[in-house]
């Protein structure tokens, strides 16, 4: 830097003006992208809604999908793209495409093939907000909705034969019911008559089941679910035939569900670990399951690894483990559902939801609002259901002096109400903290 000379500067001592000013430069220099020359071992999350390119014949050539690339984030970006990829691969398909949700990913699924006069055939065990989109969205715009139980395959082919199919919709396994569909069976019904098989694989993850093996034709994750894991990420995705996954790019392009860059690095994070918890839900799942039944305030219990499992043949057959979901009934109705979920050392005495999925199955929107979706749907009200996690199902059962609990790793005690030597009662179930030691 020049010293002062101490006197006043003229006119011909006066710098050049820069070309560019203050403003435009911090513009410019905020915005410069740094060359790295070592690739990184993390996807970067590219925040970024638009994108350079070299001229306007690029811009179009890119936007238009002539060439690959980037222009803007609705259309894609490019650690979605990379989550998306990922996926594909573990399903053993040829293209995948990210959504903001699950149900985003099944409205594009379905709206992509599905338009005003034809007919979609969906398993009466559907998510109650799938049914709910099937009846209030896609009913409205003219799509006939017909549900039938597909466990049943000779219903579900006298149901296929009945109108022409635009789609034949299933649950790997269902939620929350955990019915377990047959996909090969299912596909193949599908297919002789004309109709396109899409599937909902969000509790078995590719870990446990790829449908596309089975003869599915497009396959939604709801990826907030197991493959991203951690309960803070919203996002999901639909996998399949390249031809088909871009009809449904093109769809979101044009309805606007697309996912966040960090959201779809953060699922990313999780695909890491998928194989390692879903082992661990399986086994501590099936252990639970088995405990349940045993209780004599359980009057049923739905987990794909017991053998009274309706499904347990096709469970075992086509999943690669139970999975971490599973349902159960109380004896004493709707009022002994209550006072589980209320109990104070219950769910929401413990809090439970901070570190688990909802324990009890949401109820549907159309019973919400009062708009019955069919008897079909009807289903005992205690219906309970739980995704585990990630806890050790080698803490076997033992006896307590408060009733036999089942205990996992961070303290928590499955067991049945009422203190050692009272008469235990039949239609509650709490859980109950022992230790306040953080899981290993």
């Amino acid at each position: 830097m020049a010293e002062p000379t101490g006197r006043r500067p003229s006119a011909g001592d006066i710098a050049p003006v820069t070309p560019r000013g203050f403003a435009t430069r911090a513009i410019r220099a905020a915005h410069r992208i740094p060359i790295v020359d070592q690739p990184p071992t993390s996807v970067p999350i590219y925040q970024s809604v638009t994108f350079t390119t070299a001229d306007a014949a690029e811009l179009g050539a890119v936007t238009t999908r002539q060439i690959a690339g980037y222009s803007y984030g609705r259309l894609d970006n490019p650690t979605v793209a990379a989550f998306a990829a990922a996926v594909a691969e573990l399903e053993g398909a040829e293209a995948a495409f990210a959504f903001a949700t699950g149900m985003g990913a099944i409205h594009g699924a379905l709206g992509t093939l599905l338009s005003s006069g034809d007919r979609i055939v969906a398993t009466q065990a559907s998510y109650g907000t799938t049914r709910a989109q099937l009846l209030n969205v896609f009913g409205r715009l003219g799509v006939r909705v017909d549900f039938v139980d597909v466990t049943d395959l000779a219903a579900v082919e006298a149901a296929l034969a009945l109108a022409p199919t635009r789609v034949l919709y299933a649950e790997t396994i269902s939620n929350p019911t955990i019915v377990v569909a047959d996909h090969a069976a299912l596909a193949g019904l599908a297919h002789r008559f004309g109709a396109t098989y899409v599937v909902d694989n969000t509790f078995a993850s590719p870990y446990l089941c790829r449908p596309l093996e089975l003869g599915a034709d497009l396959v939604c994750e709801s990826a907030t679910k197991y493959l991203s894991g951690h309960s803070d990420v919203m996002a999901g995705v639909v996998v399949g035939s390249a031809s088909l996954v871009g009809r449904v790019r093109d769809f979101e392009v044009d309805t606007g569900a697309s996912l966040d860059p960090h959201a779809a690095f953060l699922a990313m994070r999780g695909l890491s670990t998928l194989a390692l918890r879903m082992e661990r839900h399986s086994a501590t799942a099936a252990t639970l399951s088995g405990w349940l039944e045993a209780q004599p305030g359980v009057t049923r219990v739905w987990h794909p690894a017991l053998a009274s499992h309706p499904q347990h043949a096709t469970a075992a057959r086509q999943l690669a483990r139970g999975g971490g979901m599973l349902a159960f009934e109380l004896a004493g109705g709707r009022a002994a559902g209550e006072a589980f979920i209320d109990s104070p050392d219950g769910v929401a005495g413990e809090r439970l939801h901070d570190r688990y999925p909802p324990a009890v199955d949401d109820p549907p929107p159309a019973r919400r609002r009062g708009a019955h979706g069919g008897g079909d749907h009807a289903r005992p009200a205690p219906l309970l259901g739980r995704a585990r996690g990630r806890r050790r199902p080698d803490r076997r059962l033992c006896p307590r002096a408060r009733g036999r609990g089942i205990r996992h790793d961070a303290g928590d005690v499955v067991t049945s109400a009422g203190r050692a030597g009272s008469r235990r009662t039949d239609s509650r179930l709490t859980f109950r903290r022992t230790d306040r030691s953080p899981a290993p």
